[in-house]
């Protein structure tokens, strides 16, 4: 099974969401209908980055990485292509 790291953007607030799902399209919905509460205030979402990942704890790992760095200057940076991970 593949996993999916994702980063969102808010299209109403300077926000990113980082986050790994089994499911993108499923997720996705969640979080633009309002069923994921750190999110719902900042919805519409869309997707900005994702990458595939082949195993649960490799992808939450690396989402809990980009988020200890908590900076939307790194986020961009990995969006853009100018970090890799």
């Amino acid at each position: 099974m593949f996993y999916t790291l994702y980063i969102l953007k808010s299209l109403v607030a300077d926000r990113f969401y980082v986050g790994h799902t089994n499911n993108l399209l499923r997720r996705i919905d969640e979080h633009n209908s309002g069923q994921t509460k750190s999110t719902k205030p900042y919805k519409p979402w869309e997707v900005v980055f994702t990458i595939e990942i082949t195993s649960k704890s490799e992808a939450y790992n690396i989402e809990r990485f980009i988020k200890s760095k908590k900076s939307k200057i790194f986020i961009k940076k990995l969006i853009k292509g100018e970090i890799k991970l």
